[in-house]
């Protein structure tokens, strides 16, 4: 992620107090070494051991601090710093009070640690400690100069550690905001990141879910009714050849190799998310038309006696592929359920374009049923789910099922389906 305006600021802001804090310290070190001190006095060897001494120390245990809190800012997996931070700057504060009784040239270095006390300690802590730290700094810097010709406090001694220390809190201040303000957008980027995680996840389970309710409609309306027609028709066949007759069994055989081929045809075509095979040899009127004679054929091999027909009504007009394969999968699933349940004489499929919808009512005499109960009930072993398909095809393309039954007076289903704007017809 790119990193923030806020975030740049206080990037470049604690690199300048680090270099800063580094920086005054190797001054006063180097002033340290050379016997120039801040009274002009040249310091003892043991002070001068001293200081060396604990100047180290102070390096490395700042040293330490930062390059922990940085670690943990860039990977919040490792080691936390957090809970010592105030013990690590007790530490800091201690080490520099030892230096400043060594040499009053570590006073400067009070100024990027004020910074520090402002980050660390709450406001109600830290600003009581920037003060008592700037009066121990004028303190020292008082106690350092009295062997100087110009011995005794003097106003410089407490107009530059005040003012300096007016000035850490005000930038100390402003650069709190600034971190709060970059804890606030970086919560937000990482809730950002894991809301669009979510929703991708999200996105992805509902296209799962949403291609496997496809399958399982194209299944149930090709694959399932194909198998069941080949299970009736070889078990037809068997019984022909029972009684002898191996004309009928190796017609009805014709009709398992053809059902199969056509099965075989359909599983690759909505595999690939393709139109129906038939759709392609054919417009859906040729198509609806082949369907009725298959029906009937189909019907006769099992001796039933069914007369199935197709009748169109009006001038048709092209339609969109998910049009014709919903109205066609609407003729199939109705007359597998008039063969296979409504025990009918007669079966009528007619198709219908009027003005701004087109129309397809399966009509069959047959033995009829009460919709109320029967609609779209899903039974144990997978199947009553024709109509519950058929009504979550017809919503896609906001349409309509309407079924009109009763006990021993037939069943009509009407599949009602409003036409594209530029496919109407005046």
């Amino acid at each position: 992620m790119q990193s923030t305006g806020a975030a740049t600021i206080l990037r470049v802001l604690r690199v300048c107090l680090h270099v800063g804090f580094a920086v005054l310290l190797l001054v006063a070190v180097v002033r340290l070494l050379t016997g120039v001190g801040v009274a002009g006095s040249p310091p003892t060897p043991v002070a001068m051991a001293a200081g060396l001494g604990l100047s180290a120390l102070l390096a490395a245990v700042y040293l330490a601090g930062t390059i922990l809190e940085k670690r943990y800012a860039s990977d919040a997996s490792r080691f936390d710093p957090t809970p010592y931070a105030r013990w690590w700057l007790g530490a800091v504060m201690i080490l520099w009070l030892l230096l400043l009784l060594v040499s009053g040239d570590f006073a400067w270095v009070a100024f990027p640690l004020f910074f520090v006390q402002l980050h660390l300690l709450p406001r109600r802590l830290a600003l009581p400690a920037i003060a008592l730290s700037t009066i121990l700094l004028i303190g020292a810097l008082w106690f350092h100069s009295r062997g100087s010709v110009d011995g005794g406090l003097q106003l410089a001694m407490v107009l530059g550690p005040v003012f300096g220390a007016g000035f850490a809190v005000v930038t100390g201040l402003a650069y709190r905001a600034l971190f709060l303000e970059a804890e606030n957008q970086r919560t937000v980027a990482d809730d950002l990141r894991r809301t669009r995680a979510e929703l991708a996840q999200t996105q992805h389970d509902a296209g799962m879910l949403a291609e496997r309710e496809r399958l399982a409609r194209e299944i149930h309306d090709t694959l399932a009714q194909g198998f069941s027609s080949i299970i009736l028709m070889g078990r037809s066949a068997e019984k022909a050849l029972d009684d002898g007759d191996p004309q009928a069994a190796k017609e009805r055989l014709r009709i398992v190799q053809d059902t199969a081929s056509t099965n075989l045809a359909e599983a690759r075509s909505f595999v690939r998310g393709l139109r129906s095979p038939d759709l392609e040899q054919s417009g859906l009127v040729d198509t609806l038309r082949r369907l009725c004679d298959k029906t009937e054929t189909e019907a006769a091999a099992r001796g039933t006696a069914l007369r199935c027909r197709f009748e169109l009504v009006g001038t048709p007009v092209e339609l969109p592929n998910t049009y014709q394969t919903t109205l066609l999968r609407a003729a199939q699933a109705s007359l597998a359920n008039v063969w296979a349940h409504a025990h009918a004489r007669a079966a009528v499929v007619t198709l219908s374009f009027l003005g701004a919808e087109v129309t397809l009512d399966v009509f069959d005499d047959g033995k009829g049923f009460e919709p109320s109960t029967a609609a779209g009930t899903v039974r144990g072993d997978g199947t009553g789910v024709g109509l519950q398909s058929l009504r979550e095809r017809l919503a896609a393309l906001n349409g309509r099922l309407e079924i009109e039954s009763a006990p021993g007076e037939g069943t009509v289903v009407a599949v009602r389906v409003p036409l594209p704007a530029d496919e109407g017809v005046s």
